[in-house]
Parts: C-alpha cells; structure tokens; sequence
C-alpha cells in the first residue's frame, strides 16, 4: 500500500505544530507557512487544476472578510466601552451580587465570560475577567486558571454563533447547534472545577468547597440549560442570551439566599468600590447590542448579496459584527463620546482585526485547497478525502471531541479549529454510516473545551496582567479539567451512536 499521499496530506499540519509549538513562531507565520506548503504539494503532487486553485483562494477570502467584520465590530464596541468605563461599572454590579468571593469569581468567570464570548469571543473573555478576579484576590496564576477554565462552553456559540455559521461554512448544519447546546451540558462541571482551584490551598478547603458546592452546580444548570431553550431557535445567541438568563436567576436566588453559601468569606479587606453610573446605564450598551443582533436577525436573516465570481459566495447583511458597529455608534452617540473616541476605537479595531484576518484567511484557504485537490490531473483523491480514511474508526464519536480540542489548542479559536478539521468530520463520517453533524457537533464542542489550554489565549492573558513565562504552571492547572470534560464529551458521543 502507498502511504506517501497520507504521509503527504499530513506534512504541512506536522509543519504546522512544529513551527507554533516547538520553534515557537507566531499563530500568523504558522498558518502561511502551513498554507504556502498546501499549495505547492497542490500544484507539484496533486496536479491541481489552475482554475481550482483561484477559486480556493477566492471562497477563503470572502469567508475571513466576514469574519473580519465580526472581529473588527467587536474590538470596536469593546473600545467604546473601556473609555466609558462600562466594564468597570458593569464587574462592580456582579461583584455586589454577593459579599462571599467564591460567588462573585463564579458569577465573573462563568456568566460574565460567557456573555463576552457570546458578544464578541476571540480570546477577549479571559483578557477581561482574569484582571477583575485579581481584584476580588486571586493571585495572577489561580485568576489566569480560573479564567481560562470560564472561556471554554460558551465559545460553541462564540461571537454570535461564528464558529458554526463561519467554521462549519459550506457544510450541512441545520441541527448542529441544537445537538451542540446538548452536548454542552458536559460543561456543568467548569463551575465545579472553578470552586475546587480557588478553595485549593486554603485552610478550611473542604468546607469551603462544599459549602459553595450548591451554587457552582446551580450556576451550571441556568446558563446552560436556557442555552439549550434558545439554540433550538436563535442559533446565534446561545451563549448571549443564556448568561444574560443565568445571570438573572443568580441575582434572584442569590438576593433570596438560595443555593449561596451560609457564610460570607472574602480573600481581601473590603475595598471602598464605587460605581460611576447606574445599574440600567452600565448594562444599557450590551442591551442596545442584544437588541441590535435580535432586529437584523429578524429583518436581515435571510437577506444576502449573492457573488459569482467563478464560484458562488453569498455575503449575507445579518453579519455580528454590523451589529456590534451600530450599537458602538449609538452608544457613543448616547454618552455624547468625543470623535477622537470613535476615531481611535476604529485605529484599534482594525488594528487589531487585521493579524486575525490573515490566520483565518490562510487556514480558509488552505482547507479550500485541501478539498479541491480532488479537481486534478493525477487521478489522486483529495488530501480531505484522504485524511479522512485514516480518521474512519468506530471510535471517531469518542475522538471527535479531542480533535476539535487539538484545534483549539494550537490556535485558540474554536472558528478557526472547525475551518480545520470540519470538512474532515464531515467526510470521515459519511462512510461509516454516522451521522455528519452528531460528528461535527461533537467536534465543536471539543474545540470549545480546548480552549482551556488555547496557547494564544494563555499568552493574551498573562500579556494583560503583565505575567511572563508560567504556561507550564497555568496549563498544570487546566489539563485535567480540561481532560475530564473531553472524556465526559467523547462518551456521550459513543452513546449516541450505540458504541
């Protein structure tokens, strides 16, 4: 048997873990490098057609320029908010919720993330919560753990609902976000996990963790179960809409003293916090922004701009990130913010849109050239097709979740780790007469999961607290967590197809 086309099929992505991982180059190189080597084994092994080629480059542009708008809208209407001080405003409501620390960092770092990673995703959870649970009196190390662990479950339904409307691109999706929010239910147990690292190492740590331990798990129950409710109907606003319903019930119960612990501990002397505005005014953006995204889904839904340019793309007006771009507008049109507020927030947004637009559109471009490398002259299959076989075991439900996991890992965004390896679920399935996007679902919810261990959010993390050098401690912190979850995912998925 001639293994050199998998071998071959396989080598840039070799290439590609050994360029971010062991010479440590940037997420952007690794990705071109990775690209420009599908490329040219495209052309000099497969015989791609010409034609092919430029239409793989054209459908990987045109879905990381929507992307790019999501990207760009989000960072916008973030940068709006840090020069009202809304985020502030916002942490010092939660953090009053309650006076016990161990509700306050499960509310921050499991409702409030979830929320960020439903508005905007793309590492900005962690890089927000991580400072705000520093201030309740985490050290950085155990805040950075706590905050990684928050920014996995709800970025199956990240940034709107991007890494399945965007990642999964092209493919059949129509019940992958309803079995998704199943399958997230394997995520009840992060608020456990959150409990169990910051009551570690403290002198009464099994009473404190048991006495918190209702909470974290009715914590779990109110984002994911009303997840679940509006998957069926609004994929898009999962994770949106079940903090803000989680984040409700908390105060609720909280206020009536249901599920809280029976004492109030604090990890710090009580500071003289203070607030800037009022409870409506802090959270009035984010509800201009809910309403925003729940008016151009109704109106613009089904709205697009079909491109035949040698391929067919339709851009679609329901974009996020137009969202996020009128509710900065009128926001800052409503605090009567000055032009050079606007003018700076759109430097930053493309600013920083712009390295992950590159990532994306090379990874786009790259899965487009591995899936019409089929159109050649060389009579070989495609390299997707290819890889495929050698992913077509019966076990491939309780690896799928593992899989997506790897995604996220190495490149810290579940999008761009279902642009990766979608289209390889989706053709390892077909043969063995598993369904597509039980796969696909199982798939994404392994990606969110590694967003645990997702180097680049554990590197814009410790950037934001100004710590150097402690992967290997924030990652000892995380792994098992994160293990456990993939197990309990990959299980599920074995029932589900009766293994």
């Amino acid at each position: 048997m001639n293994n050199l086309p998998i071998i071959l099929a396989l080598l840039p992505f070799v290439f590609f873990v050994f360029f971010l991982l062991i010479y440590k180059t940037s997420l952007l190189k690794a990705s071109l490098i990775t690209f420009l080597l599908y490329v040219l084994l495209a052309i000099f092994y497969w015989g791609i057609i010409p034609g092919f080629l430029l239409i793989s480059f054209g459908k990987g542009f045109f879905v990381a320029f929507d992307i790019l708008i999501i990207i760009f809208g989000a960072i916008f209407f973030l940068e709006i908010l840090k020069d009202l001080k809304v985020i502030n405003n916002i942490s010092y409501y939660l953090e009053h919720l309650s006076h016990d620390y161990r509700v306050q960092i499960i509310v921050i770092a499991w409702l409030f993330e979830a929320f960020l990673e439903g508005t905007a995703g793309f590492g900005t959870p962690a890089a927000i919560a991580v400072p705000l649970l520093i201030g309740l009196g985490l050290t950085p190390i155990r805040a950075l753990i706590v905050g990684l662990l928050g920014n996995s479950t709800a970025g199956v339904f990240g940034a709107a609902g991007t890494p399945i409307t965007v990642g999964y691109a092209g493919l059949n999706v129509a019940s992958v976000p309803y079995i998704s929010s199943l399958l997230n239910i394997a995520g009840i147990i992060v608020p456990i996990f959150m409990l169990w690292a910051i009551t570690l190492g403290r002198e009464n740590r099994k009473k404190e963790f048991l006495d918190a331990l209702p909470f974290a798990i009715w914590s779990g129950f109110v984002f994911i179960i009303p997840s679940i409710l509006f998957a069926k109907f609004w994929p898009e606003f999962p994770s949106i809409l079940g903090s803000v319903v989680g984040i409700i019930l908390v105060l609720i119960t909280t206020k009536l003293h249901i599920f809280v612990p029976k004492e109030n501990l604090s990890l710090k002397n009580e500071k003289d916090l203070t607030s800037t505005m009022s409870p409506f005014r802090s959270f009035l953006p984010y509800i201009i922004l809910v309403l925003c995204l729940i008016i151009g889904k109704i109106f613009l839904g089904k709205t697009g701009i079909t491109l035949n340019l040698g391929f067919k793309h339709v851009f679609n007006l329901f974009n996020p990130g137009f969202a996020f771009l009128v509710a900065g507008f009128i926001v800052a049109a409503i605090w009567k913010s000055k032009k050079t507020v606007l003018v700076d927030s759109i430097k930053v947004g493309f600013t920083e849109a712009i390295g992950p637009f590159f990532v994306i559109v090379s990874m786009l471009a790259m899965v487009q050239v591995m899936i019409n490398s089929g159109q050649n002259s060389s009579g070989l299959p495609s390299a997707i097709v290819i890889i495929a076989h050698f992913f077509e075991t019966s076990l491939l439900p309780f690896f799928s979740p593992f899989i997506g996991a790897f995604g996220g890992f190495i490149t810290g965004s579940v999008t761009v780790s279902n642009i990766l390896f979608g289209n390889l679920f989706y053709t390892a399935a077909t043969p063995l007469g598993l369904n597509p996007q039980t796969i696909l679902s199982l798939g994404v919810v392994g990606a969110a999961a590694g967003n645990m261990i997702a180097l680049a959010d554990i590197l814009t993390a410790e950037a934001v607290v100004r710590v150097k050098n402690q992967e290997l401690d924030i990652l000892r912190g995380v792994f098992i967590p994160c293990m456990v979850y993939l197990i309990i995912v990959g299980l599920i998925g074995m029932l589900l197809f009766g293994k």
